[in-house]
């Protein structure tokens, strides 16, 4: 079991979430590294920490974490940019890093709260009716979204239909559902999906 990280509890906010980032940059252990983002992933929830946040590179650091082999600390990094997404400062950021497409990655993988949370972030950092950042909207993710809105999940269900209907012209729908290839076909439910009926 990993051990609470060695902080100071009279340091402050910035010095606890400086310890947490030094502590997931020089540690060997996966699981310290995955209970670091987790601890870090939560502190995004709250808004006063989003200076902070920004200040120490969390977002690069979840950006980058979206890149490990560890599904799990794929879960709390997207997890982590999810909660941040909705301040304006920090969409920007990831828009202008290049981290859309990190981020649409996370829709082929195979953990159901991982792709539940690239939804929401991809949601959060589009704009209804808005093509200032078309890959955010472009076919895949359109055919993904479609997919997603057959699924036996129901949050997953209701998160891709919002998506449909809220960031996609009914132009790109039609388009997406006549297309016959079918890239977004490839991409796997995650696994705690029912199994499909015959």
């Amino acid at each position: 079991m990993a051990q609470k990280p060695k902080v100071d509890p009279h340091v402050g906010r910035l010095g606890y979430l400086q310890a947490l980032v030094t502590e997931f940059q020089e540690t060997e252990s996966e699981d310290a590294k995955e209970q670091v983002l987790a601890n870090l992933a939560n502190f995004a929830y709250d808004p006063s920490n989003y200076q902070y946040l920004r200040q120490l590179q969390v977002l690069d650091l979840f950006l980058d974490s979206l890149s490990e082999e560890n599904e799990t600390l794929v879960e709390f990094a997207i997890g982590g940019l999810c909660n941040l997404c909705s301040d304006k400062a920090n969409k920007e950021h990831i828009l202008q890093t290049g981290g859309v497409p990190l981020i649409i990655n996370c829709l082929s993988s195979p953990n159901e709260e991982t792709v539940l949370s690239a939804v929401t972030t991809i949601m959060y950092l589009s704009s209804p009716g808005s093509g200032s950042h078309p890959e955010l909207t472009a076919m895949p993710v359109v055919q993904c979204m479609l997919r997603f809105s057959l699924s036996a999940n129901t949050r997953l269900r209701n998160l891709a239909q919002i998506f449909l209907e809220e960031f996609c012209s009914p132009s790109q729908v039609a388009e997406a559902r006549s297309w016959r290839a079918h890239s977004a076909l490839g991409i796997p439910l995650p696994k705690t999906e029912a199994p499909q009926q015959p």
